[in-house]
């Protein structure tokens, strides 16, 4: 574990720690942290937050949990946002089971007992399972793969933590996001990839897949209101809208002005998720 110091905490801010800090998600929310939080980013590879323009503006910890444990010690009454999560975008890997589940339960456990009393934990829309339509985030879950199943795991493990040790738990689902910095394996990462290499034809599914999709800015922004908002509970992060895959995709060529043909059908549809669902928004913390 390397630790570079960035700002000590002489400001009277709360301190908020952030794993995960480098990922997709994460490279978005800490700027919106640093005017009201001292902020303690964690991850694995420095020399990817150097390149960052908060890098200097927190106190960053290389570490990946999976191979090593944290020695910070956290002010008491302080925070965790917690966004690590390995081994995307293979949903069907006995690893989120077998490694994630209890590296990410240790991790967060090891923080609680130290003194952290606010969790906001990212999980998945994948927790509700075959579930058709709106879903709200009371509805019970029913996870049908490896990934989902080690999440909704993490999830009642801090639940019975809480009975042990007392702090806020705060479970946010992700649904489907975009934007810099994405899964190069994501549908419109490789769309954009097809683009910039000049290609005449993008294979893709069927695309009539009815999903809910939100720009990683307002994913982080939503995130951010979750812990503002104080609320323990369980929350979607979402657009609360459905849009197909097909014109997700034809919007994004529209927007590019590029010149590419749909073969659509060329791959089959996933069998990890049903063909229609989408959030529906938490209206108790606008």
């Amino acid at each position: 574990m390397t630790l570079n110091e960035g700002r000590s905490n002489n400001t009277g801010r709360r301190q908020l720690i952030v794993s995960g800090a480098t990922g997709f998600i994460g490279q978005h929310l800490i700027p919106l942290l640093l005017d009201d939080y001292e902020v303690v980013a964690i991850a694995r590879d420095e020399q990817k937050a150097r390149s960052f323009a908060w890098y200097d503006k927190v106190r960053f910890i290389s570490l990946d949990f999976h191979q090593g444990h944290l020695t910070f010690q956290p002010e008491a009454g302080a925070s965790l946002i917690h966004l690590a999560w390995q081994g995307l975008p293979n949903y069907k890997s006995l690893f989120h089971l077998e490694e994630n589940l209890p590296r990410n339960y240790d991790f967060i456990k090891h923080l609680v007992k130290a003194g952290v009393s606010n969790v906001l934990v990212t999980g998945t829309c994948f927790e509700y399972g075959f579930q058709y339509g709106p879903i709200d985030a009371k509805a019970r879950p029913m996870p049908a793969n490896p990934y989902a199943l080690a999440k909704d795991n993490l999830r009642q493990y801090l639940g019975h933590l809480q009975a042990e040790s007392s702090f806020k738990l705060q479970w946010a689902r992700l649904f489907y996001m975009y934007g810099q910095g994405q899964n190069p394996k994501s549908i419109l990462a490789q769309l954009d990839t097809a683009i910039a290499n000049g290609d005449t034809v993008f294979n893709m599914s069927g695309g009539e897949q009815l999903r809910d999709y939100l720009p990683v800015e307002a994913v982080a922004q939503q995130l951010l209101d979750i812990f503002k908002s104080n609320k323990a509970g369980v929350f979607n992060v979402c657009s609360g809208e459905a849009i197909s895959i097909r014109r997700l995709v034809e919007e994004r060529i529209k927007e590019r002005g590029a010149n590419i043909h749909l073969n659509l059908g060329h791959y089959p549809y996933p069998d990890y998720e049903p063909m229609a669902f989408w959030g529906i928004n938490n209206k108790e913390i606008k």
